[in-house]
């Protein structure tokens, strides 16, 4: 049965295994690999540092870089198997409002089509509100009909699709 819980650093050598199931350099939506020191995360030691700084990047008393918001990170676990990861972002900053939205996830290749995603998803909308949020951004790339299936599961109703700097997203908005 999966379930959401905080980084930690007990799950690295499943972590490890699922990162290497991605392609060199993918973008993991959710897992916040942009807070990996020097993007190693292979050793005991960067692992640990890095999840530390998951781990703080949810507490509001504590100021963000430019250009960065607030954001708790769930791991997507089943027992002791990291199967994915899920980020909700506390507020939408410019950047966040065009084309990354509240929440972002992703699962590891091995474990997809199970509909973790989903339920990932539903898990953390509540989460959403405790927040003090009523509704939520999520996109996904147009192109990603599994991503807009999860979303709309969760009832996200579209918004639009745009071309942004990134590509072309489609836009749901969730309402809490």
């Amino acid at each position: 049965m999966p379930e959401l819980i905080a980084p930690t650093k007990r799950l690295h050598k499943s972590w490890l295994a699922a990162r290497d199931e991605w392609d060199p350099g993918a973008h993991q939506d959710g897992a916040g690999l942009y807070l990996a020191p020097d993007d190693d995360v292979d050793s005991p030691e960067s692992f640990s540092s890095w999840v530390d700084r998951l781990l703080r990047a949810s507490d509001e008393s504590v100021p963000v870089a430019a250009g960065r918001v607030h954001v708790t990170y769930y791991w997507i676990v089943d027992q002791d198997t990291y199967l994915g990861a899920i980020d909700l972002r506390h507020y939408l900053n410019a950047v966040l409002l065009e084309l990354g939205g509240h929440i972002g996830y992703s699962v590891r290749p091995s474990a997809r089509r199970r509909g973790l995603a989903t339920w990932a998803l539903g898990a953390v909308l509540p989460q959403a509100r405790t927040l003090g949020l009523d509704r939520v951004l999520v996109t996904c790339d147009v192109d990603n009909t599994g991503s807009a299936r999860t979303i709309e599961r969760n009832g996200g109703v579209l918004e639009d699709v745009r071309t942004t700097e990134v590509g072309v997203k489609r836009r749901y908005w969730i309402t809490l």
